[in-house]
């Protein structure tokens, strides 16, 4: 009997965290440029988390789930935090030093290849020809905006290929803490708690590593930076990672990252509100394949095993 019910990834409970979780992340790019100003990045990559780790902790204390974790669950939330915040946000943080926050948004689209591949490798999934579609269709919008960006890039040559290799490593890392989260392991603990010590574990690493590279920490007292800091580490944190790793359990790591494909569309188009951004042809029509290849993928059902 062949299934005629809609995909799980086009049901509204998915589709509207999908959306919120889009929203958020593609507003992080300018709030991050502004974070850059003053404080050196592992810094504010350690308050950032700190800040998050509090606040998952004190969400999960008010769903009165249990806060502590064996050995087991915390060695897996040292590891995650390992991955995602410590080596992925430092390597993000320290490519925008480099390169554009839009080229860095938009290699971090990619985002959606390797979570493929880990994803077949180390928990059994396939990607359906539907998917493959979608996915190649995205990428090519990606290429085309990857291509408008660089066009913009100030920097030379050799600052865009070392921005580029950082970005790059990050998605690496990125993917690798988001096949992490389909895991077993990690279903078998709460997920606000697993994420709480994830970062909070990330932040002491992070703080660790600043003194070690930069000395005592260091603080900037702007309005801007504290509200940025806050914004951060809540919502960009704490909320949002929340939703995408629920995601990832739900529809999969490779249906999850198309949020990084729709992340550089929508820092662009706050850019236009807020910076002054004048779009091309190029991007526009980067934007309209990068739209299509979603809606193609999420319309994709999950394959057997």
């Amino acid at each position: 009997m062949v299934d005629t019910a809609p995909p799980q990834s086009t049901r509204l409970a998915v589709l509207i965290p999908f959306a919120i979780v889009t929203l958020i992340w593609g507003s992080t790019w300018l709030v991050i440029k502004d974070q850059l100003a003053s404080v050196p990045p592992s810094w504010s990559v350690a308050y950032r988390f700190a800040i998050g780790g509090v606040a998952m902790l004190v969400w999960a204390a008010t769903r009165r789930e249990r806060l502590g974790l064996d050995m087991r669950g915390m060695r897996f939330a040292a590891l995650l935090g390992l991955a995602q915040f410590v080596l992925n946000f430092n390597l993000v943080y320290r490519a925008e030093q480099h390169i554009t926050s839009g080229v860095v948004a938009v290699v971090f689209a990619l985002l959606l290849v390797p979570n493929a591949i880990l994803a077949r490798i180390f928990l059994g999934q396939r990607m359906g020809r539907q998917l493959l579609a979608g996915s190649a269709v995205a990428v090519a919008g990606v290429a085309l905006l990857f291509v408008h960006e660089a066009r913009l890039s100030p920097t030379g040559a050799s600052e865009t290929l070392i921005g580029i290799g950082l970005s790059l490593a990050a998605v690496l890392c990125a993917s690798s803490a988001n096949v992490m989260q389909g895991t077993k392991t990690s279903k078998a603990y709460p997920m606000s708690t697993i994420i709480g010590w994830a970062m909070l574990s990330g932040a002491a690493i992070n703080a660790l590593f600043a003194w070690l590279t930069v000395g005592a920490p260091v603080f900037d007292a702007r309005p801007s930076y504290l509200a940025g800091l806050l914004y951060l580490g809540v919502l960009g944190s704490a909320f949002a990672f929340s939703l995408y790793f629920r995601l990832i359990q739900t529809i999969g790591p490779a249906k999850a990252a198309y949020t990084s494909v729709l992340i550089p569309v929508i820092a662009m188009l706050l850019s236009t509100i807020f910076e002054g951004y004048v779009w091309s042809w190029l991007a526009a029509a980067g934007a309209v394949l990068v739209m299509a290849g979603l809606v193609i993928a999420l319309k994709a059902r999950r394959p057997n095993r």
